[in-house]
């Protein structure tokens, strides 16, 4: 015979100072679990949609940036001509020969300079983006020095509204527009005339080439070529798996920093709901004893208290998870370290985070207090009924 639920939930009401402490402190552990994960989910989003399934990138090999790689004018016509490239609406190949560099601003409110990815893009380069909208102003005009900034650059940085003028590569460039690349990491570029910049910076070459496919099923067959062509010293990849390795490092890094934290705090959360169950047990030993004697074994004893510190804990993860959701409303930027560019994306909460820090807070409170259990299970009922 088990012990009903209802009655477990209502021992908790009874004490709820206790129980609110204790979910309380169950709960700021489960708010630092929830936003690591929504933090990494935030990055890989991101990056992910940066970039089109269709879309293949063209690196250097050995390269694992756009900004350490360099393309030969030769080689990115060889890759643009490949048959598997597809032709855009007025007859062009849907190439884009880009140059990316780094330059550093200066943040707003702060003034602590910060690196920003330049990136310079062919005619074809906004078609091959189509996520990437203007949201105010105009394009840049090919061979002028006109550019345009990503919307978390014109958030942050100084100089980057509309009318603006950024002094980089001994030029002034003028800010013409913001686009908006729907939170991918587009939107922490600036951008302009490929020849343009590959002029200022004095390259001679490219940083990579964008090409989409006229057939997602001809990448194997493009990879191939490239890969067999004597002229081509590049690598290709889908655009979502180059963009993808990107998080990689940084991804690594909040989850061994927010999970060590995590384990930190997790074990004094754990402690205080065994202290709070052990004391639960100690009150209510005459309790204890009259259940025993009504007939209820030792097994719905221990599932009872063991139900106790399970809702305990569920309590404090959804206290904890309703204030992580919170952080769905800030964005958040920092240094990606494979670009050693900045970096803006937001907390991202997904069904599968919401259901991991649950299950990670009943365990939490079930590790506490299954001590506490096991000891009300094991009391003599004599012995309990005689405490009264």
């Amino acid at each position: 015979m088990a012990i009903p639920l209802y009655y477990v939930a209502c021992n908790l009401w009874t004490r709820r100072l206790t129980t609110a402490l204790t979910a309380g402190g169950l709960a700021l552990v489960v708010f630092v679990f929830a936003t690591v994960l929504m933090l990494d989910a935030g990055l890989k989003q991101t990056l992910v949609s940066t970039g089109e399934f269709d879309n293949v990138v063209a690196i250097r090999k050995g390269s694992d940036t756009e900004v350490q790689s360099g393309i030969t004018r030769v080689q990115a016509a060889v890759i643009e001509s490949h048959p598997s490239v597809a032709f855009g609406a007025l007859g062009r190949r849907l190439a884009s020969k880009e140059t990316v560099v780094l330059i550093s601003l200066r943040k707003l409110g702060t003034a602590k300079p910060s690196n920003v990815v330049i990136r310079g893009i062919s005619p074809q380069g906004l078609e091959l983006r189509p996520q990437v909208k203007l949201a105010q102003g105009r394009r840049f005009s090919p061979g002028s020095s006109e550019i345009v900034v990503g919307s978390s650059i014109a958030k942050g940085f100084e100089g980057t509204r509309i009318g603006g003028t950024l002094r980089f590569a001994q030029r002034d460039w003028n800010v013409v527009g913001i686009f908006d690349a729907g939170g991918s990491g587009f939107d922490s570029e600036i951008w302009g005339d490929a020849d343009q910049l590959m002029q200022a910076f004095r390259r001679i070459g490219y940083s990579s080439v964008i090409v989409r496919l006229a057939e997602g099923a001809d990448f194997d067959r493009f990879r191939a070529d490239v890969n067999a062509d004597p002229r081509l010293t590049n690598e290709v990849k889908r655009e979502q798996t180059f963009y993808s390795d990107q998080s990689r490092a940084l991804s690594t890094f909040i989850n061994i920093l927010g999970l060590s934290l995590t384990a930190i705090f997790s074990i004094g959360a754990m402690i205080g709901a065994m202290i709070t169950m052990y004391a639960s047990v100690s009150n209510r030993v005459a309790e204890i004893g009259t259940l025993r004697a009504l007939g209820f074994r030792r097994s719905s004893v221990l599932g009872a208290f063991l139900a106790e510190a399970l809702l305990l804990g569920l309590a404090g993860g959804v206290i904890g998870l309703a204030l992580a959701s919170l952080m769905q409303f800030a964005s958040f930027s920092t240094t990606n370290f494979q670009t050693f560019a900045e970096l803006a994306f937001r907390f991202t909460l997904t069904p599968g985070i919401a259901v991991k820090t649950l299950v990670f807070s009943m365990a939490m409170g079930l590790t506490g207090g299954f001590l506490p259990a096991a000891r009300a299970a094991r009391m003599n009922i004599v012995d309990s009924l005689r405490a009264a």
